[in-house]
């Protein structure tokens, strides 16, 4: 007998081990094993106006060496070293309401699958009864019985044919042994989709520096363009008192003198648009970071001066992919969903209900704790399902479509990271070249200019030359300041994409 009780005990903690979850492994991610070449492009000559990090950086198509450690793991303070960059990243990961829901989600699915864990266990509480019936004078004598008790053989009869029954106890009420593991992978499910929560928090931070980044970008390259448009206005209302006073010496023609007011005036326009851009740069930023701009904070920096680090590592796409946290939350999600198979199959099998309290009982209030007054109860329950019309076919049937519905959410979440990154790369391969290019285009507009102005002044050539040669530095300009911000912002979109670490991780 004490070896059958024995096995028996085995056996439930033997079961109460195991799961249904099917076998997890993680799906190969459908990219391939190398990031795309970049076609080789003729050599540009370099100017001496590009930055020196620039011509420091090699080539995007060289052999990488191997990194001592991946962009995973390199900490945003490491990569934007602005240190007014880095106070608006630590205002924004504090206020910003993104990056605020994105905690708060984790509160919950915390609590969650702290609810779903507490199944595990019993649920175990103290009561405290008092039942008083009233019964009609005919019922009474059958409900007090020939020993004089009360409903059940339990309680005192009054000459009314008032019944009182006192109980006072613990006990646990429809406990389930989980022998076949639906509950365990219930819980199993809910702590993937906490983990999940976490990885989809990270994800938001991260988004989150590189908005503000870019944010604080844009608005450097818009300060930039409104400078070079006051200069451009200052050169030209200078050509226009010059050409009006040579109109009014009958020098010039009144075709010149309309032809530089039109350029002025064309500025004007252009200077008006840029304030009012920066102005709007300044209140994106400010939605950006949930919070005013800290006092007298004063964005000086030249967009030029911008130091970011620009040597990333890429890596092996199947190892850079599986890093980022939006690809961690997916599969985090397909584990759950695995889970939700294994407590859809344990719904096939018996379930075992525990039910039992141990306590007192009287027929009076100050007979409770009395000798003799003990009480107790345990009723086990076993349902085994013979017929439900289908409903557990059906939940099985769609915890493994829901399943394969993540799979492929999974595999098109690691096809777009493989793009974002194999675009960013790309842009890293070719900005350079186009900001050498513009830097050059530059170089030789200012000269173009100043030598037409030259001629003009000396009466060699017309106003009409200098207008040109003006215009086209203008545009040359504007042009080297988009290409500028744009590497810059490429380099945060190649950060990010990379799945770039945060403070919490690098710290």
């Amino acid at each position: 007998m004490k070896n059958q009780t024995l096995l028996g005990a085995c056996l439930i903690v033997y079961l109460a081990g195991c799961t249904l979850e099917p076998h997890y492994q993680r799906p190969q991610p459908a990219v391939t094993p190398q990031w795309p070449a970049m076609p080789q492009g003729p050599a540009l000559p370099r100017s001496p106006a590009t930055p020196a990090a620039d011509s420091a950086r090699p080539p995007a198509q060289a052999a990488p060496q191997a990194p001592e450690r991946s962009a995973a793991r390199i900490g945003w303070r490491e990569f934007f070293t602005d240190p007014k960059l880095q106070t608006l990243i630590e205002q924004a990961l504090q206020h910003n309401p993104d990056a605020q829901i994105a905690t708060l989600n984790i509160a919950a699915a915390r609590a969650q699958y702290q609810i779903q864990r507490a199944q595990l266990f019993p649920t175990i509480s103290a009561t405290a009864t008092e039942q008083v019936e009233k019964f009609p004078a005919a019922v009474a004598p059958l409900a007090s019985g020939a020993g004089g008790t009360g409903v059940g053989g339990i309680g005192a009869a009054s000459g009314s044919g008032v019944f009182r029954f006192f109980d006072v106890g613990v006990g646990f009420t429809s406990y389930e042994l989980d022998l076949f593991g639906r509950i365990r992978s219930l819980n199993h499910a809910k702590l993937q989709q906490y983990l999940g929560f976490v990885e989809t928090r990270r994800s938001t931070q991260i988004s989150v520096i590189a908005e503000v980044a870019n944010a604080y970008l844009t608005w450097l390259a818009d300060q930039k363009f409104l400078r070079i448009t006051e200069d451009t206005l200052n050169s030209q209302q200078q050509s226009l008192d010059l050409i009006r006073l040579s109109f009014e010496g009958g020098v010039a023609t009144a075709l010149d003198l309309h032809q530089a007011e039109t350029t002025v005036a064309t500025a004007q326009a252009n200077l008006a648009q840029y304030r009012r851009q920066v102005a709007q740069d300044q209140n994106a930023l400010v939605v950006l970071l949930g919070a005013p701009l800290p006092g007298e904070f004063v964005a000086d920096v030249e967009l030029d001066e911008e130091s970011l680090l620009t040597d990333l590592p890429a890596g092996v796409p199947s190892e850079v992919l599986v890093q980022r946290p939006d690809i961690l939350a997916a599969e985090h999600n397909l584990i759950a969903a695995n889970a939700n198979i294994g407590a859809a199959r344990a719904a096939f099998f018996p379930s075992i209900l525990l039910t039992g309290s141990y306590g007192t009982e009287s027929t009076q209030l100050s007979g409770l704790f009395k000798p003799g007054s003990t009480a107790w109860a345990f009723s086990p329950q076993i349902s085994l399902p013979i017929f439900a019309g289908g409903a557990n076919v059906a939940s099985l049937d769609l915890a493994k479509v829901q399943k394969n519905i993540l799979v492929v959410q999974y595999e098109q979440a690691i096809q777009s990271g493989f793009r974002e990154v194999a675009d960013a790369l790309a842009g890293r391969a070719t900005l350079d070249s186009q900001v050498a290019a513009d830097t050059a285009l530059v170089k030789a507009s200012s000269e173009s200019f100043r030598l037409s102005n030259m001629r003009f002044t000396g009466g060699v050539d017309n106003y009409l030359g200098v207008l040109d040669s003006q215009r086209l530095l203008y545009t040359a300009q504007q042009s080297l300041v988009s290409v500028k911000l744009a590497r810059l912002q490429n380099l945060v979109t190649l950060y990010k994409a990379l799945g770039g670490g945060w403070f919490e991780r690098s710290s």
